[in-house]
């Protein structure tokens, strides 16, 4: 890849493609509230969706947190805390690969059910196949860098991806320049995070930000009655 396209993919490109996610998640739910859902086939197999969401949506949920937290926490935290870059990366390879493997197999039975099963295919959108395919792609890129990472044990190739990450939201113009000599897995996995983040505003994946946490809270339960017709 030559300097040019990799500071256009890990330089600009996820300014592009969190701006999308940003502004076209909040037009979307302004414009088309009620397509703001993940489209659920539950009615349809419903044992085999039940081990995939459970599995898939336990997995990528650790995931995301996994990410967020060790990409964007400042470095200077973990040695405060004492925690060294070894130790750290070790932590990060064994809890990310038991989440991966936990989501791919999810996927895993997700794809096979909108696939091969007939009335599941028919109620699926080109956007719902594709959306878990690239998911399942990502996630295979995951569990493939393993190995890599396990080969810089000493938690430096971790800092590179720290430094990318904090410096993009940072807006340090020098940020695609952290990773420049990382393996090419590494980058595939980045560049198809990205692309998600760009077309999450267009697929089911929005109901990731409509979690139904206030029900926790949310004082008794809903009554529902019954209207009775004048006359009936």
């Amino acid at each position: 890849m030559t300097p040019f396209f990799h500071n256009v993919i890990f330089g600009f490109y996820p300014y592009i493609a969190l701006t999308v996610l940003v502004i076209g998640s909040v037009i979307r739910y302004d414009r088309e509230p009620y397509s703001w859902r993940a489209g659920s086939s539950q009615l349809l197999r419903r044992r085999m969706l039940i081990w995939g969401s459970v599995l898939f949506h336990a997995g990528v949920l650790f995931i995301l947190i996994g990410h967020l937290v060790g990409l964007l926490t400042p470095i200077r935290i973990f040695d405060w805390l004492g925690i060294s870059h070894s130790a750290k990366q070790l932590l990060a390879v064994m809890a990310g690969g038991i989440a991966g493997a936990m989501a791919i197999i999810g996927a895993t039975l997700l794809i096979i059910r909108r696939v091969f099963d007939a009335r599941v295919r028919a109620t699926s959108s080109f956007s719902d196949t594709l959306v878990i395919i690239l998911l399942w792609v990502q996630l295979a890129l995951g569990l493939y860098s393993i190995p890599y990472s396990l080969h810089h044990a000493d938690g430096h190739e971790m800092v590179k991806f720290m430094n990318w990450a904090q410096g993009i939201f940072t807006f340090n113009p020098a940020a695609a320049s952290y990773i420049t000599d990382v393996a090419s897995v590494f980058k595939a996995h980045i560049a198809l995070g990205l692309t998600l983040f760009l077309i999450f505003p267009f697929t089911r994946l929005v109901h990731m930000l409509s979690a139904p946490i206030r029900y926790i809270w949310r004082p008794g339960y809903q009554i529902v009655r019954a209207v009775r017709r004048k006359g009936s």
